[in-house]
């Protein structure tokens, strides 16, 4: 049941040093979705911990870093400011187990349906959130509490670091790659403000303190304690959390099947989704009962894992027992880390998300694709990737719809000595095709035996079943007879459940293969 992969020595140093490049990067990330959420920031630190190391061990994907996101942060604010943190607790404990569920009944394949446009879309606009999201950190607040630009000296210094934070992750594997150029850029950058006072620059303690108004506040913490959610074991209580429970979940699901689909294609590997959506499912529930605040995987860190040479399970592994490490033991050394330096990172995860190919392919791709790639950036940018991705797909498949509507014609036989008349039907039959299906036969004129042959089709869905039904009554009404050849077995189910008094021929009908889960 469980594997034990076999590492080589090179594979362990690079999945150590790079799980500790991304431990620093989960700090700030999880400290403001905690804040963003509306919850203290140990809620957050835990639960990138907790969906961290579970995600690691037993997801599908390894390689792929989990923590605290900002799209399920988002959600959760409105329930914790109505009823408290308790509910949240509840909500993601509920969540985790209707995530295990969509695992269990492999339902994680269906992600293989989502189209690449919507993906491209996906990858652009997440790369642009998390653009946006950096830009909040050369803000500060100003005496009336309210945020405003760095000006002067605090801004050049800032984007200075920046830069030289992106210089050295991007010139230093040109000379080696013995170490993750992103851990040496955060360290270089941490120990060269630390030691020239004139580079006085905001650190991940001066953010937390900001973002919390207490300047005596930490990162530093303990264990996170066994609790279940003090809430009233009743149908109100249900009645409240569940549609919170349902959009994390599916915020959590497509964000993490999505985010393995890129690092699948990253790494020319395959991830298990279904595998995935138990081990998410799993963590969030761990969540609900350990003071969590849940969470999935995170595209930007998983990045950041997969460019600094993070492939295996111990690149994951190791990111969040860094980070517990720094909770309990080390809280001292991670708070001094400058912001401007996580800031060149993930301006740098940015760069290398984007899909700068899109561009160019706007003009080589038909124009429905190119609509939809700009369409779902647009809508992952002003709302959130779960809609995006509802509304690429939903796209993709009214335009799918509409071209295939076209594609259906007959090729017509006749046979005077038989008084029968043949129509081999080309193309799916479905709820968009059935007006044009209807319109291929000439019923008046034609002879008293009809056939109907599918061996060129498919008949799709129940639009499809009623359109044979209506053509069966337009040859009856006629006095003629109409035969189906070449009908798959669970169409002449539907037909004979509809009650369609239509011959089959079942000798000639194919058996119809259905899609194994094996893969799923």
């Amino acid at each position: 049941m469980f594997e034990f992969p076999k590492f080589s020595k090179n594979s362990v140093k690079n999945d150590v040093l790079s799980g500790l490049t991304v431990a620093l990067a989960l700090v700030p990330e999880a400290v403001a979705f905690a804040f963003v959420a509306g919850v203290d920031p140990m809620v957050g630190l835990y639960a990138a911990f907790m969906v961290g190391i579970i995600t690691a061990i037993f997801g599908g994907r390894p390689g792929m870093i989990s923590g605290a996101t900002g799209a399920m942060a988002v959600v959760m604010v409105s329930l914790v400011a109505d009823h408290g943190i308790q509910y949240l607790f509840a909500a993601v404990l509920l969540a985790g187990l209707l995530q295990v569920l969509f695992g269990v009944f492999h339902l994680g394949k269906f992600i293989r349906m989502v189209p690449h446009s919507v993906m491209i879309g996906f990858v652009n606009g997440l790369a642009i959130v998390i653009f946006l999201a950096q830009l909040g950190q050369f803000k500060v607040k100003n005496a009336a509490g309210e945020l405003e630009w760095l000006q002067g000296s605090p801004l050049y210094i800032m984007l200075g670091l920046a830069l030289l934070t992106m210089a050295i992750i991007h010139y230093l594997p040109k000379f080696t790659t013995a170490v993750p150029s992103t851990l040496v850029a955060i360290v270089a950058v941490t120990l060269l403000v630390y030691f020239v006072p004139a580079l006085d620059t905001r650190t991940v303690v001066d953010f937390l303190r900001a973002m919390s108004g207490d300047e005596s506040a930490t990162i530093a913490g303990t264990l996170p304690s066994f609790a279940l959610p003090d809430v009233p074991l009743s149908f109100d209580m249900l009645y409240i959390i569940l549609p919170y429970a349902l959009i994390l979940a599916a915020i959590g699901l497509i964000e993490s099947l999505l985010t393995l689909t890129v690092v699948d294609e990253m790494t020319g590997t395959r991830g298990r989704a279904n595998k995935e959506c138990i081990a998410q499912g799993a963590s969030n529930m761990v969540n609900g009962v350990f003071g969590g605040m849940g969470g999935c995987a995170m595209i930007g860190q998983s990045m950041i894992n997969i460019n600094s040479g993070g492939r295996g399970r111990l690149s994951g592994i190791t990111a969040a027992l860094a980070l517990l490490a720094f909770i309990l033991f080390a809280s001292g050394l991670i708070e001094v880390v400058p912001l401007a330096a996580l800031v060149g990172v993930m301006f740098i995860v940015v760069l290398g998300t984007f899909e700068w190919a899109s561009f160019k392919m706007m003009s080589q791709v038909p124009k429905k694709d190119a609509f939809v790639i700009v369409l779902v950036s647009l809508v992952t940018v002003l709302t959130d990737l779960a809609i995006a991705v509802f509304v690429g797909v939903i796209v993709s498949a009214l335009v799918f719809a509409w071209e295939h509507a076209k594609h259906i014609h007959a090729v017509t036989s006749a046979n005077e000595e038989k008084d029968e008349k043949t129509y081999s039907i080309n193309g799916p039959l479905f709820f968009g095709s059935v007006s044009n299906f209807l319109e291929l036969f000439d019923i008046s004129n034609d002879p008293h035996h009809v056939i109907v042959d599918f061996e060129g089709s498919r008949v799709v869905d129940q639009s499809a079943i009623e359109a044979i039904s209506t053509l069966t009554d337009r040859y009856t009404r006629e006095g003629k007879k109409i035969h189906i050849r070449h009908l798959s077995r669970d169409c002449r189910k539907l037909l004979n459940k509809a009650g369609v008094l239509v011959e089959v021929n079942l000798i000639e009908d194919p058996s119809y293969k259905v899609t194994s889960d094996t893969l799923g």
